[in-house]
């Protein structure tokens, strides 16, 4: 049985309805070399592609690397260009800092003529609900968490994976939650992608419509403008 599910391309938050068994994998804060490559290389073994909520300042940093995860075609969302808790900001500011972190990761695609899709997370998962309404009417999809990993925690890899297959289990589906820029994470994706595979679940690969935050076409990383 094949690991890879459906795609599903989406315009607002409330599309993202996922069947038993469906897992959309999401990866915060990255790029970050030494990590990040390391996922990419697992989730091409195992032939499914995740979403990847970078941070501006980090795209920023590391090009190259933003710029390859949108060429091995997984989709990229922002998180903000410096993991600021947008739930101290006032809306303006809070908006400000969310197009700040979604021009950087524009730019680091640029030279292949992709840009972000319209997915974004908030740092922390910390909201307010007016900055929520904010995000939302500036074309944002929110992409919110229905398995928390906790992979920030000093665990080992194998607590990280009984820890998530135990939540995603009692759930039966869901949007996980990792930080490709941990080890324990990286060292734990193929135990976790097997077990996956295992249990019967599909990853679902997670796509936005376009048009909006900077009005202009907006395309996911893996396809061209023309697509």
């Amino acid at each position: 049985m094949s690991l890879a599910g459906r795609t599903l391309t989406v315009g607002a938050t409330e599309q993202i309805v996922l069947e038993p068994g469906e897992v959309v994998l999401t990866f915060d804060d990255g790029p970050r070399p030494g990590k990040t490559d390391s996922i990419l290389n697992t989730l091409d073994q195992f032939g499914v592609k995740a979403t990847f909520l970078m941070l501006g300042s980090a795209a920023e940093r590391h090009p190259g690397l933003a710029l390859e995860v949108a060429e091995r075609g997984h989709t990229i969302g922002t998180h903000t260009y410096d993991h600021v808790d947008l739930s101290t900001l006032g809306p303006t500011q809070a908006v400000a800092e969310i197009y700040a972190g979604q021009q950087a990761v524009a730019a680091a695609l640029a030279p292949a003529d992709l840009v972000p899709s319209r997915f974004f997370r908030f740092p922390y998962l910390a909201q307010t609900g007016l900055i929520r309404t904010s995000v939302v009417d500036s074309s944002f999809i929110v992409l919110d968490v229905d398995i928390d990993s906790k992979d920030y925690y000093s665990e080992t890899p194998r607590q990280v994976l009984d820890r998530t297959l135990s939540r995603l289990d009692a759930r039966g589906s869901g949007v996980v939650l990792f930080h490709d820029i941990h080890m324990r994470t990286a060292l734990m994706l193929p135990e976790f992608l097997k077990a996956l595979r295992d249990r019967g679940y599909s990853v679902v690969n997670l796509r936005t419509t376009g048009g909006g935050v900077f009005d202009t076409p907006l395309v996911t990383a893996e396809a061209s403008p023309e697509a």
